[in-house]
């Protein structure tokens, strides 16, 4: 997701960060020829922000500036608030940097870089259990930016594939629906608000956290584009019983379609639990959608969906184009993309192979279930599951029996001072009073380091207990004042107080 930034008017850049430095000057030598990057003018100037330079500057000051600018980021490794990957290895980053260059969409000039997204969608639609008997009734598929987009196409083909159903019986085709668990991840919001279908929700519970398959087949009506299930939802990491609502769609002679959101466990299920049904061998499961750039291990951003055949992705939604020099089909929300991020999978996946995915599969498993046990011995109540049952993360709350005079907030905001980015937050509409922690738990994220920020987490929690409540709220209106993390980051005004997603109608 891109955020929306707002162009910051003439005046408000005329405004001093401190009132009267403006009418402080200083001289500049004007000679660019300098002996090091920060004796040159530019290290006295104020770095571009808002309109482009009219004069150039030298490249190993450029580069200076902004690598400079951006140490002020958090690092990426102990970010554990995000399941996007963060390491890979030298020769895959090495082979991506070599194909920077490359236009994926241009077939014509790039012909192998095409031949290997074929080679990933094949290999992913198998690992899926597509099936493959029938030579004239292939599985097909292609990569996308990120999950965000494959489920956009996914809904779109459910859409477009029921409104030619409808008009061929002759009936209305203007009201279509699609249901779907409040936990969803605001993609699925976004697709539905797009492309003018409605909404409809399975809420949580303060005990259930993932769709109830008998509750979602009731949703389902004859306007019902499709049903979303999800493996791997990003509250909790659970896996929801898309079995279930395929057995309930069948007993019932239902005709709806399932697509299955596999974006954060599709990389995860099929080697730490290869007996659970959620993909291809369910017959009601039409698409699913998986990141590369999560458990893939791939850096972002790529993702990929697959239909189970050409009779789920209507023709009328693949253009064919020659203008690049060859005919060629799309079927994308965009156009030109970079081609680095489709070799990163091809690499990983015959790098690891299956062996090397399973290792590391479970290996992570281990480890969330580790930090699991201890957080439980610490005291906190956990909401996810552990045993390979759901993704390798741990989401967990505070004992409220114990009455303490902070929340999780206070905890995250006490991490983030030893630089761990531990997100807290409130579980989905129906359940927001639930408050919650997560710690998703990625390749790079050692046992070492999982000792480490446990120990980070028994002081976070001596260091509360050890305030007073008075101190506590001074410290958090200090956090949310003071701090790039605690701020709110300021929207235009004509976007604020919306009331169309399930944050705004909810106030989740």
């Amino acid at each position: 997701m891109v955020h929306l930034t707002t162009v910051q008017s003439d005046k408000a850049l005329e405004q001093p960060i401190v009132e009267g430095i403006e009418n402080i000057t200083f001289d500049q030598a004007e000679d660019d020829q300098t002996v090091s990057v920060y004796g040159s003018r530019f290290a006295a100037q104020e770095i571009p922000a808002h309109e482009m330079p009219d004069q150039e500057m030298p490249k190993e000051i450029a580069y200076r500036m902004i690598r400079d600018d951006l140490s002020l980021d958090g690092n990426p490794m102990l970010n554990l608030a995000s399941f996007v990957t963060t390491y890979m290895e030298e020769e895959v980053e090495k082979l991506m940097a070599e194909a920077l260059p490359k236009n994926f969409i241009d077939y014509e000039e790039y012909p192998q870089t095409a031949e290997i997204q074929n080679r990933c969608v094949s290999m992913i639609a198998r690992l899926f259990n597509a099936p493959t008997q029938n030579p004239n009734d292939n599985a097909m598929g292609t990569s996308t930016v990120g999950s965000s987009e494959a489920i956009m196409l996914g809904t779109l083909a459910m859409k477009k594939r029921w409104q030619n159903k409808r008009k061929a019986e002759g009936k209305d085709y203007s009201k279509p629906n699609i249901v779907m668990n409040s936990a969803v991840q605001v993609c699925w919001e976004k697709a539905a608000r797009y492309f003018e279908v409605e909404e409809r929700y399975v809420f949580c519970t303060e005990d259930r956290y993932v769709i109830d398959p008998e509750e979602c087949v009731k949703l389902v009506d004859e306007n019902t584009i499709g049903i979303c299930a999800i493996i791997g939802t990003t509250y909790t990491g659970e896996y929801e019983d898309v079995k279930a609502i395929n057995d309930l769609l069948v007993k019932d002679n239902i005709d709806c379609p399932i697509h299955v959101d596999a974006a954060s466990g599709g990389f995860v299920a099929p080697f730490v639990v290869p007996e659970l049904e959620w993909d291809f061998r369910l017959e009601k499961v039409i698409s699913i959608n998986v990141s590369g750039h999560k458990y893939g291990l791939v850096y972002p951003g790529v993702g990929w969906v697959v239909w189970r055949s050409p009779e789920y992705l209507p023709k009328e939604l693949v253009f064919n184009i020659n203008y690049l020099g060859a005919d060629q089909a799309s079927f994308t929300l965009n156009f030109s993309k970079g081609a680095s991020h489709v070799i990163g999978q091809y690499y990983q996946m015959i790098r690891l192979g299956k062996r090397g995915y399973r290792s590391i599969m479970l290996n992570l498993t281990r480890t969330a279930d580790y930090l699991a046990a201890c957080l439980e011995q610490l005291g906190f109540i956990l909401m996810s599951k552990t045993g390979g049952k759901g993704l390798p993360l741990v989401a967990f709350r505070l004992d409220p029996a114990k009455g303490h005079h902070y929340d999780e907030f206070a905890i995250a905001h006490n991490l983030r001072e030893r630089g761990w980015v531990v997100p807290a937050y409130t579980m989905a509409p129906h359940s927001e009073k639930l408050k919650l922690m997560r710690v998703v738990v990625r390749e790079d994220f050692s046992r070492s380091r999982c000792d480490a920020l446990i120990k980070d987490f028994k002081l976070a929690c001596e260091t509360l207990n050890a305030m007073d409540k008075p101190t506590i709220e001074k410290h958090k209106e200090h956090v949310q004042k003071h701090t790039s993390h605690g701020k709110k980051k300021p929207n235009h005004k004509r976007y604020q107080n919306e009331k169309h997603s399930l944050q705004g109608k909810t106030g989740k």
